[in-house]
């Protein structure tokens, strides 16, 4: 409980964050390629970070990389206020980038360590591992989502500066209760751990690893700039009042997409009868479910590539098909958080859990200079046309996944 309340505070305000500077730097003129430059750090840094946190929690205990985590966010937050308007946008998109480097650095800290936590701590019978996971991951999800709305309304409402110091202020007063609050329980590391260690041998962890990578890949291309944008683009008038409601929709959609994203998530369990599943059966179903996915960004892509003026029949379609593709979205990678958990160890569990969210960074970062590019040569049709090709490299990566055994596997 005390992990996953740390875990969700953190989430809250990294949700806000992200819409904070999408829609600032967005109303203060930067194009596609401009906004998807300032997320670019982030998303290399979670590359980098998880390919080592693994090493780092293995090496000094997962409450370290947690406080880590939650204490170089609150760093982040601050440091966003120093942002001087009177700077040029080329020195403004690098302090941002820096900024939000150092942003994915905690974010990655605090998700390895609370992802990790759950294989030590879930309880092993009854479905506990395939549960505690979804459980974790899905609110996580819908807490983030929360932190989109949280985002657009306090910027409409306050202001940049002054919210991104109240989001500071909250994360520092939680950090401070979990510290306190934290028992004992979870690893205090070891001496001998290696980085060498933090490569996978193990070749379902290394398919798995590639499947996440195009499948967040395939969400990020036209989650992160893409629909923002044309969502802007339809909804205001250029006006002050028109941006407030502009941002307010957003966040709204944003906000829906990710809770209910997280809400069936957090449900997979159930909705796939998982309890007592064979792993052969698992793995079915993750390749099931992955080709389903690919049907409806292809059917989105031809609907606004064949109807390119927008409207508002056009507009609630792409919003209803992107709300479908999140529930089965949803779906694959709750499966993928348990098939990670499954296949590792408690000995390399940080390890192997650091590696395969290096290759889900990987993916987002790939996502985000994407969407960026992809927006500014084609629209929106070749931002979710890129989605569908990326699925189709993921169901690929999923197929070459295999059993361990036939026996019954405990989800």
């Amino acid at each position: 409980m005390t992990v996953t309340a740390a875990y969700w505070a953190f989430m809250l305000t990294d949700g806000a964050l992200r819409m904070l500077v999408l829609l600032h730097f967005h109303t203060l003129g930067f194009s596609p390629v401009q906004l998807a430059y300032l997320f670019l750090l982030y998303e290399i840094a979670g590359v980098v970070t998880n390919l080592s946190a693994g090493w780092i929690a293995a090496r000094f205990g997962l409450t370290a990389t947690l406080y880590m985590g939650l204490s170089l966010q609150v760093v982040a937050l601050l440091a966003l206020t120093q942002l001087d308007p009177a700077w040029s946008i080329t020195a403004s998109v690098v302090f941002v980038m820096l900024v939000q480097g150092l942003s994915g650095v905690a974010k990655d800290l605090a998700k390895m360590s609370s992802k990790s936590a759950v294989k030590i701590l879930a309880p092993a019978a009854g479905g506990g591992l395939f549960r505690w996971v979804a459980i974790l991951t899905g609110s996580k999800n819908a807490v983030k989502g929360s932190g989109f709305l949280l985002g657009a309304v306090s910027l409409a409402v306050f202001g940049f500066v002054p919210s991104v110091l109240m989001m500071a202020a909250v994360l520092f007063v939680i950090l401070i209760g979990v510290m306190i609050g934290m028992p004992k329980g979870l690893p205090v590391g070891r001496k001998d751990a290696k980085f060498s260690e933090v490569f996978s041998k193990n070749r379902n962890i290394n398919w798995l690893s590639a499947a996440r990578l195009f499948l967040f890949g395939a969400r990020d291309v036209w989650f992160v700039v893409g629909i923002p944008i044309y969502f802007y683009a339809v909804l205001s008038d250029g006006s002050t009042e028109g941006n407030r409601t502009a941002f307010f929709m957003i966040g709204t959609f944003m906000a829906v997409w990710t809770i209910l994203y997280g809400i069936i998530q957090g449900s997979a369990p159930r909705i796939l009868k998982a309890t007592s599943r064979t792993e052969a059966e698992i793995l079915a179903l993750a390749k099931r479910w992955v080709g389903l996915l690919i049907i409806v960004p292809a059917f989105l892509a031809g609907l606004v590539w064949l109807v390119p003026e927008p409207s508002n029949v056009l507009t609630a379609t792409i919003v209803l098909g992107l709300l479908v593709f999140g529930g089965i979205f949803a779906v694959n990678s709750a499966l993928h958080s348990f098939l990670i958990l499954s296949f590792t160890d408690v000995k390399r569990v940080t390890m192997d859990v650091g590696f395969y969210y290096m290759a889900n960074a990987t993916g987002r970062l790939v996502g985000t200079v994407l969407s960026g590019f992809t927006y500014q040569i084609g629209g929106l049709p070749l931002c979710i046309g890129t989605a569908a090709v990326m699925i189709g490299i993921s169901w690929l990566g999923t197929a070459q996944l295999k059993t361990r055994a036939s026996s019954v596997v405990e989800v």
